[in-house]
């Protein structure tokens, strides 16, 4: 082989403004390499470099959240996290986004993003065992957001039903804000199937590296780096940036993967994601403190003539990097190939801590790890001591300047018509953000691996049943895991720190309203650019208030993604952010899933009740009701007492363990109203419901939001022993914990009285049609 470098002369100014790196990144790069690095190489820095694999713009406040706790058995830093969920197994899980390929090709962007966090689950020995989503779009009265919205949902439901796993939950909002930029996270779940974790560090020098899975293409060049820019009305160009997925080479790989692994052969694996093979190599190689050669004449390949910039910045889809025992390497090779999979040595490990890099008998790169990927460069960004004077003034709204309800109407701001509170709990539950999100579930298979306890919609947090590891043992009750994926845009967009408190307590608000413990969270942090003095103090703040809230929750951060740059510019140069968007993924665990209950009224004449904090705000500021209504996006979000809300969930967990809870709802979006109209919607059955004074405003009544409140249903017999039961469980815990009747489960009207005066009955059949057909209304 002939040692020399191609040191081919390249335009520097335009290379860099490729690859997003600055003119102070390459004087850092010549200097750790001592030299100037040839195009190749500059490649390699620009991905491992990209806030997409190093986070550059947000390392300093990741640091901030916890990442260690009872449960928590591998944190950040790995492929994914994984947590102890008792029984001897072990759940592993992680988010991760897709937004830019989305929003230029929405089929595969989607249907990769799946693919991408599958990788992600089973590299690390788990066998997935569902997926859940969280999606953004621009409102639904423009063709190319309903494009957007139908391209990406084929993607999600083609990968996913194909590869076999199911897809149990999720969440969409509609805002102008994503009309350029759409949002597209992906959370997967997976349950450890090998003795040990399969982490990423490469061991044992001499060993050899097995490339496997599917063909390295010029799909997916420069995706990471392409990830981490602003999209532009030229970003249709970057169609190559964008992969094209395989579910059927993915199903192989998983079944091939798991069976290589329970082997004990495979000593490292590392999923070739963002950056293809130039980040796989370089962080198997820094992860276990030694270095990699690879020669690239032996990579597979579905094209002629590519160059070693294309094989290493490829980012095609269903390939791995494995590092393997020398002595059972033709058995595994054997083993993938009767799963059709490709299976090939491409290189070893090495003792000097470098990544070698060799092409046509010419080495094309050659780089200490410790250049790539230790220490990498930290974008610095003073975060604003005050929140913007947008916000301050936003801030200052009450809701004292709304119309008050007059002759059996209120006039809307935003239309200027009347409407009686019928007509608005109607309007509100037809908006597509609010809206069944049927149109969507009824694509995606969520009971393949006959795993899932409740259909997705049907309960506040997705149930997975998780099967006993002892075949012979018939009679053990099944425990079960739940999850959310939750993100009140409008909330964080109005004050970054208490949205995502929110947003957090809301997640885990769902877990428990399934009778589940939550235990740790995994988040996706979607944010506009932290170049801006704006864009990065929303993510400072967001950050300081998912640190605080999983402090109080006692649910630890086990890993995640940063998506940033996530805004549109038009032709005329305008930036156009989204709105802050730090998804929360969360996790809980149930003893017997036997126990887990769903959102909807049980029995006719069950009696509702509803438990919040006295402690925690309750406003229109921020609600549903106050956009979709009055078209209003302002005021400052209520604040939630995290100790009161630590208490109300556990409260509502003993008791459904107790079986005294039969069915949960939190109180969400669009208020007391639209929790109560959904339990009736989702069993057919009526309420009738009694309000006690609280505000002279009845919208405040029906729409505020805030609280930290649940409402629940009990079997009516029970009423006595429960009440004893709440007695008891409030003394002990706090006074600011309120626990009340609000009616019961009638047949088949939803009615509201305030006062001993009746402000709205509305037949459930009306209800149902109002919010199964809110998104599927904008496509006729």
């Amino acid at each position: 082989m002939i040692n020399s470098l191609d040191n081919k002369n390249y335009d520097l100014e335009e290379s860099l403004k490729v690859e997003n790196l600055t003119s102070s990144d390459y004087e850092e790069i010549c200097k750790r390499l001592g030299r100037k690095p040839n195009r190749t190489e500059l490649g390699m820095f620009g991905v491992m470099w990209s806030e997409h694999c190093c986070y550059r713009n947000s390392k300093p406040l990741l640091s901030r959240f916890p990442t260690s706790g009872k449960n928590v058995l591998v944190g950040p830093g790995e492929n994914a996290g994984v947590i102890d969920v008792g029984n001897n197994q072990k759940l592993v899980f992680k988010i991760e986004s897709h937004n830019h390929p989305s929003a230029i090709e929405p089929f595969q962007g989607a249907a990769t993003g799946v693919g991408g966090i599958l990788r992600d689950i089973f590299t690390m020995g788990a066998r997935p065992i569902a997926v859940l989503n969280s999606l953004r779009f621009g409102n639904l009265d423009k063709a190319s957001n309903i494009s957007l919205l139908r391209g990406v949902v084929s993607g999600i439901s083609h990968y996913g039903n194909c590869v076999g796993v199911p897809t149990v939950g999720g969440e969409i909002d509609f805002n102008e804000s994503y009309s350029g930029n759409p949002l597209v996270n992906v959370m997967a779940l997976g349950l450890l199937e090998t003795d040990e974790i399969v982490c990423s560090g490469a061991s044992k020098i001499g060993s050899p590296v097995l490339y496997v899975g599917n063909t390295t293409g010029r799909d997916g060049v420069g995706g990471a780096s392409f990830a981490s820019s602003e999209l532009t009305t030229n970003s249709l160009d970057n169609r190559p940036a964008v992969q094209v997925g395989d579910p059927f080479i993915e199903k192989s790989l998983i079944e091939a993967c798991l069976d290589a692994f329970k082997t004990g052969d495979v000593i490292a694996a590392q999923d070739m994601g963002a950056a293809g093979l130039t980040c796989s190599s370089a962080e198997m190689a820094a992860n276990g403190g030694l270095g990699v050669s690879i020669n690239l004449d032996l990579v597979p390949a579905r094209e002629n003539n590519m160059s070693p910039y294309q094989y290493l910045l490829s980012e095609s889809q269903e390939r791995m990097l494995l590092v393997v025992k020398q002595n059972k390497l033709n058995e595994l090779i054997k083993q993938f190939q009767k799963w059709g999979l490709y299976a090939r040595v491409i290189g070893e490990v090495i003792s000097t801590q470098e990544v070698i890099i060799s092409h046509k008998n010419n080495v094309v790169a050659k780089i200490p790890t410790s250049a790539l990927s230790d220490e990498t460069p930290i974008n610095i960004h003073n975060v604003l001591r005050e929140p913007p004077d947008y916000l301050l003034n936003k801030w200052k709204w009450t809701e004292d300047q709304l119309p008050s309800f007059k002759k059996n109407g209120i006039i809307s701001l935003k239309d200027k018509k009347k409407y009686s509170w019928s007509n608005i709990i109607l309007k509100l539950l037809s908006n597509p953000s609010i809206a069944s999100k049927k149109w969507v579930f009824q694509q995606y298979d969520s009971q393949v691996q006959s795993n899932t306890v409740f259909k997705p919609g049907e309960s506040d947090a997705a149930v997975i049943r998780l099967r006993s590891q002892d075949e012979k043992d018939k009679k053990q009750k099944f425990s079960g895991v739940a999850a959310s994926v939750d993100c009140n845009s409008r909330w964080v967009y109005l004050d970054p720190y208490r949205g995502s408190i929110a947003a957090v307590v809301e997640s885990a608000r769902n877990v428990s309203c399934v009778g589940a413990e939550p235990l740790a969270i995994t988040n996706n942090l979607n944010f506009s650019s932290p170049e801006t003095k704006i864009g990065y103090w929303q993510l400072a703040s967001s950050c300081e208030g998912i640190s605080e809230a999983c402090i109080a929750l006692e649910t630890p951060v086990t890993g995640g993604n940063v998506s940033l740059y996530n805004e549109s510019k038009n032709e005329k140069n305008e930036i156009t952010p989204i709105f802050p968007t730090p998804v929360i993924g969360m996790v809980g665990k149930i003893t017997n899933i036997d126990d887990a209950i769903c959102s909807g009224w049980k029995n006719v004449g069950d009696q509702i009740w509803i438990i919040g904090s006295n402690n925690s705000e309750l406003t229109l500021a921020a609600s549903s009701y106050l956009e979709y209504f009055h078209g209003l996006i302002t005021g400052r979000p209520p604040k939630i007492d995290l100790d009161d809300e630590k208490l109300c969930q556990s409260f509502l967990r003993e008791s459904i363990l107790s079986n005294y809870i039969i069915s949960s709802h939190d109180v969400g979006d669009g208020g007391l109203a639209i929790a109560l109209a959904e339990c009736c919607i989702l069993s057919s059955k009526g309420a009738t419901i009694n309000l006690e004074a609280q505000n002279n405003r009845e919208d405040n009544l029906l729409f505020s939001e805030g609280g930290s409140r649940i409402v629940f249903s009990i079997n009516r017999k029970n009423e006595s022993k429960f009440v004893e039961f709440t007695k008891k469980k409030i003394k002990n815990l706090n006074i600011n914990i309120f626990v009340k009747k609000l009616g019961y489960v009638s047949p088949k009207n939803f009615n509201i009285s305030f006062q001993e005066k009746e402000i709205c009955n509305i037949r459930v059949d009306e209800l149902t049609e109002k919010f199964n057909n809110g998104i599927s209304s904008h496509f006729k």
